[in-house]
């Protein structure tokens, strides 16, 4: 793929190009992780007949550096650590439990304006699609795929348009199937390699997914 990628809606189309063997399958689910793979993974389930959802995860910054994640949580108290990073920085277990609590609520948040009371989608025995506008570290797609192995579904697969290559071969051990359009080095970050990188609103997410969800 073409660098820097105009936006998240160009990331999603080529996607939903790289991934054309998922077309049609009656056994797909895509899931976004919120706000920024709401509109890559709107893109892609659109191309691929599929239904769209959320994979709601929450990074768990640093102290003083909140992009750089120490770990992950997911909807159902799954949590995956960076126990390397969270030692470098001498993180407190208090100060760790202080960022966790403060994500998990606005996980729940998120939860109830996103969702609503809408049911979650049937994960057993699916191939499920997990789509984000790129990877760092990885923390956070880490988790997600953790969160939904509990839920066994038939496939895991990552989509997404960047990521630096060491932690593509970390979720490669961990998916069944990774699909990565651009591994650009060095990385530093994902913003990086957008031309359009604004920050997606909750009304976007909620407008996106009721589209979506339209019979």
């Amino acid at each position: 793929m073409e660098l820097p990628i105009k936006d998240r809606i160009t990331a999603g189309r080529a996607l939903a190009k790289a991934m054309a063997n998922y077309r049609d399958r009656q056994d797909l689910l895509v899931l976004a992780l919120p706000r920024g793979g709401v509109p890559v993974a709107y893109e892609l389930a659109e191309a691929l007949h599929a239904p769209l959802d959320l994979m709601l995860v929450r990074k768990l910054g640093s102290p003083g550096q909140q992009e750089l994640a120490m770990g992950a949580i997911a909807s159902g108290g799954v949590r995956v650590l960076n126990e390397e990073l969270v030692s470098y920085l001498h993180v407190s277990e208090e100060t760790l439990e202080k960022v966790a609590v403060r994500e998990q609520k606005e996980l729940e948040r998120r939860e109830r304006a996103y969702r609503g009371d809408r049911p979650w989608p049937e994960i057993l025995g699916k191939c499920v699609i997990l789509v984000d506008d790129g990877v760092a570290t990885g923390a956070t797609m880490r988790v997600a795929i953790k969160a939904l192995r509990k839920q066994n579904p038939k496939e895991v697969v990552v989509a997404v348009p960047v990521a630096p290559p060491d932690t593509i071969e970390v979720l490669r051990r961990e998916a069944d199937d990774v699909v990565c359009l651009a591994m650009p080095e060095p990385f530093t970050a994902i913003g990086l390699w957008y031309v359009n990188f604004s920050q997606v609103s909750d009304e976007e997410v909620t407008e996106q997914l009721e589209r979506a969800w339209k019979p």
